[in-house]
């Protein structure tokens, strides 16, 4: 019967949220998840599907241990996002932000979010998510603003917050400047164009090479490194910028790269965060050629170029430049740009007056308490890069010029001049007591409220029981990509901001979802999937168990979005599997049942032993995965216990005994394996699980397996002997099975096999299990320790034991001989050909060593097939 989960999920899902069995119980030990908020505006796609039931796994695992389980979830008010959203929406009227003004347009925002916002909250819930709902937090509620406000007035207190003046990133779409992990690098294939400036004195040129022709209006000097040879008999004079017409000095800098180009560089102080860098060093001009949305525009711009886009100024200025007689050449110059995070607009350098935060000062102790060992990042490959980034953090840049979010609390007197940050907004200037008072038009980086997030949710700046008893939390789990925005700094703010104790012990780091070309799923390729089709189609379950089987530690996951039902049938088919062995296992049960505790030990048989080791090796493996984040093998661990040993053998080995007086043995063991099952796999496929545990006998009204505990080992019950034993008696069935396939042998006819015992008991194990090798060998008798009977088949155990398949009656032997014949002449005159080829010494010499080796190896495998064709002509008899 094929599992349905469409009347179950929903069902099951608010019985657990009625019983408030998400919520973290009141005693015990507590283990902390804080999720990575969702942007407010988002909608469920696969990455938050595989980063959330990663979470929900841990979680209910940690929950099933009987730790106090909180996992907080919330939104992030997606600064840039959010507001991108609404512009678009505006835009689709005919409106601009600017035509409704500020305060309008963020009320506009706010009922957009009160309507939307909660969307991806139950998307979540649909794919099983066990958050504690009742401490949902938004990082703009009016308590976590405070948060937010509080931070910002301390740091400004320890003058870690100043105001720069200095080229930035800037995104001409969202209009705003950008932190430098907020500008992904791009590496894109682009032009090196070779320019002439002319000497003012007329008496030659200077070639300098640029990648953006475009800014060279805004140049103010050319430089040469002064250990450069080409370079030094120009330093000091000056030449012609072209276009502008102006006057600009050749200086010396050290930071001039002598191998980029000719040597010569331009220098916009404005335009570039190196050449600000060389400005400031020889005080240079630095006027600014372009206005915000990237259209050239200032003194130094030609009036036919002012207004006209960044880009095709570029394709302007190379075509006058040309006419002119002042471009060289132009190379292919594979280079990369930056591009907004969030838009993908490339992003322009550009000088401006920004907020920002003293980074070293914040970074330096949590990277001594990395090094020390106080908090680990899984997998380890991600270790030097965190440190580097540590080690050369950069100030952030903290101010957004947008609208929606918290807005800087820097306070300005018109009278006096006086600059303050407050906690609450100032009715006058504590300085003069005057007015009026302007406070800061920006907004704060989104980041900046959320590297709060780990203590913030829990109540900070007040000490409330919720942040004493959930902070520090335990387990972060994240993507890479925002390690550096929101990782590393929540690990700064809640060692500076919570006595040194960092937020959390382990940051785990899973993998990305790509498609089979291994490109990141987006929506601007097309190639995602909506994990709520998939939920639709074939369950939560089924979605579950994809993403994790397929999430090995750290790696990425591979999905095709161009054929869901292959993709999601392995997780599909487990359920199915699990459903028909549970029902199975359900219908041998009794309504009342003992215990495996109060089962006689004597009465156990080896199949019984035997299965119960296996469910304590399984307990002890699947704790151990999950402990160690390896959830993958957890999974698949719990999945080769249900469908190999526990239905493919046990079950089957126990048929015979499942009814008469000796039936409640195996049923117990049945009961047990099945519970034991259930509960480990629950916190990655806890639908079917908990519908399945609640069919078992015994379950009390109210009880679910949500909240049950985690199975412990049970010492009593691992049983080596058995483990070794009764793998004997496995192979000498799968042995006689492989026997019959190979040969062809219809299911319908009985075969004779005689079983010649090796090892301690000899023979002892094999006739205490005889009854089991004869039906599913599918055999009409076993003999032990005898003489094979007639021409046969055989096969060797790894312990030395034999088996022998008598053939006669059941094969035409005369045909199956002339066919392995034939198979092994076809081989020995492959192998003859391959061996005149490898003592051939002018091939041996001449062709490719990885040839040669591959070569040597083909021979090597023929002539194993060849040695198991005789072996197989020798058992059948033929001449």
């Amino acid at each position: 019967m094929a599992y349905d989960p469409r009347p179950v999920e929903s069902v099951l899902y608010k019985r657990w949220l009625d019983a408030g069995v998400f919520q973290p119980r009141p005693q015990g030990d507590p283990y902390v998840i804080v999720i990575p908020p969702p942007n407010v505006t988002d909608v469920l796609h696969v990455g938050h599907a595989l980063n959330n039931v990663i979470q929900d796994v841990l979680i209910r695992f940690e929950r099933m241990r009987g730790r106090a389980a909180e996992w907080l979830p919330g939104t992030d008010h997606a600064g840039i996002a959010t507001q991108n959203v609404m512009e678009k929406r505006l835009a689709a009227e005919g409106k601009t932000r600017f035509d409704l003004g500020r305060e309008a347009f963020v009320e506009r925002v706010w009922e957009f979010v009160r309507k939307t916002g909660t969307t991806i909250i139950e998307q979540l819930k649909t794919i099983g998510c066990s958050c504690d709902w009742s401490r949902q937090r938004f990082t703009l509620d009016p308590a976590y603003s405070a948060a937010v406000r509080e931070v910002f007035v301390r740091l400004w207190e320890e003058g870690l917050i100043y105001r720069g003046h200095r080229v930035i990133h800037w995104c001409p779409h969202c209009l705003t400047a950008l932190s430098d992990e907020e500008a992904e690098h791009d590496d894109t294939n682009g032009n090196l164009y070779y320019i002439k400036y002319p000497l003012a004195d007329g008496s030659g040129a200077v070639t300098v090479a640029t990648t953006r022709p475009e800014t060279m209006l805004g140049d103010t000097a050319v430089a040469v490194n002064p250990e450069d040879p080409r370079g030094r008999p120009y330093i000091g004079k000056k030449a012609r910028l072209p276009i502008a017409g102006l006057e600009i000095p050749i200086i010396a800098d050290e930071s001039v790269d002598k191998e980029f180009g000719t040597g010569f560089v331009k220098v916009t102080p404005a335009h570039d965060p190196n050449d600000f860098e060389i400005g400031m060093r020889h005080k240079l001009d630095m006027p600014l050629v372009m206005s915000e949305d990237a259209k050239m525009q200032g003194e130094r711009v030609p009036a036919e170029l002012r207004g006209v886009d960044r880009f095709e100024a570029r394709k302007r200025i190379v075509k006058q430049l040309e006419r002119e007689g002042l471009l060289v050449k132009i190379e292919p110059h594979p280079h990369s740009v930056r591009r907004c995070y969030r838009c993908d607009t490339v992003v322009e350098p550009r000088l401006s007056d920004q907020w920002f935060v003293k980074m070293k000062p914040l970074a330096a102790p949590v990277l001594d308490e990395y090094r020390r060992g106080s908090f680990a990042i899984i997998p380890e490959r991600w270790h030097a890069t965190f440190e580097n980034w540590m080690e050369n953090i950069r100030d952030w840049n903290i101010s957004r010029q947008l609208w929606w979010g918290h807005r800087i609390p820097v306070f300005t007197c018109k009278k006096c001049q006086h600059q303050w940050a407050a906690r609450e907004d100032p009715k006058q200037c504590p300085r003069c007591g005057g007015g009026p008072i302007e406070q800061d038009p920006d907004v704060l980086d989104t980041w900046f409220s959320s590297w709060l997030w780990p203590f913030a949710t829990f109540g900070w700046p007040e000490n409330t029981p919720d942040l004493r008893r959930f902070y520090p939390g335990h387990t972060l789990v994240t993507a890479p990509e925002i390690l550096f925005f929101w990782v590393a700094r929540m690990l700064m703010s809640g060692y500076h901001f919570m006595d040194k104790r960092l937020p959390f012990r382990t940051v785990y780091l899973h993998g990305t979802v790509r498609d089979t070309k291994h490109r990141k799923m987006s929506k601007s390729l097309g190639n995602g999937i909506d994990p709520l089709d998939v939920v639709k189609l074939y369950g939560a379950d089924a979605l579950r168990w994809t993403l994790i089987a397929g999430s090995s530690l750290g790696a990425d996951v591979i999905l095709d979005p161009n054929d869901l039902e292959t993709t999601f049938a392995p997780g599909r088919n487990f359920a199915n599997k699990l459903w028909n062995i549970g029902q199975f296992v359900l219908g041998q049960l009794p309504k009342n049942i003992a215990g495996i505790e109060a089962v006689d030990r004597r009465l156990l048989t080896l199949a019984d032993r035997w299965i119960l080791s296996r469910a304590q090796a399984m307990i002890r493996d699947a704790s151990a995965s999950l402990e160690q984040f390896r959830l993958d093998e957890a999974a698949k661990r719990c999945y080769e216990f249900a469908w190999n040993e526990l239905a493919d053998w046990y079950v089957e080995a126990v048929k015979p005994r499942m009814t008469g007086t000796g039936a409640a043995t195996p049923q117990a063991v049945l009961a047990y394996c099945l519970d034991t099952t259930l509960r480990l796999l629950h916190p990655v496929v806890p639908f079917i699980t908990e519908q399945l545990w609640q069919m078992l006998p015994g379950r009390k009204a109210g009880e679910l397996l949500a909240v049950a505990s985690w199975p412990a080992i049970r010492s009593e019950l691992e049983d080596p002997v058995a483990d070794r034993e009764f793998a004997r008696v496995k192979t000498a069935i799968e042995q006689i099975r492989s026997i019959r396939a190979e040969y062809r042998v219809a299911p319908k006819i009985r075969l004779k096999a005689t079983i010649v015992a090796r090892g301690n008991d000899r023979s002892a194990t094999f006739d205490g299990e005889r009854e089991t090798i004869v039906r599913l060998g599918q055999l009409e008798s076993l003999a032990l320790d005898g003489a094979s009977q007639g021409v046969g088949a055989h096969a060797v155990f790894g312990d030395g034991s034999e088996v022998v398949v008598a053939l006669e009656g059941a094969v035409d032997i005369r045909t199956e001989c002339r066919r392995l014949s034939e198979e092994k002449d076809r081989l020995d005159k492959q192998l003859e050909g391959l061996a005149a080829r490898l003592t051939n010494e002018n091939f041996v010499a001449r062709a490719p060593q990885d040839v040669v080796a591959r070569e040597r190896e083909k021979e090597k495998a023929w002539r194993d097939q060849r040695d198991v064709l005789a072996g197989k002509l020798k058992s059948l008899g033929c001449a």
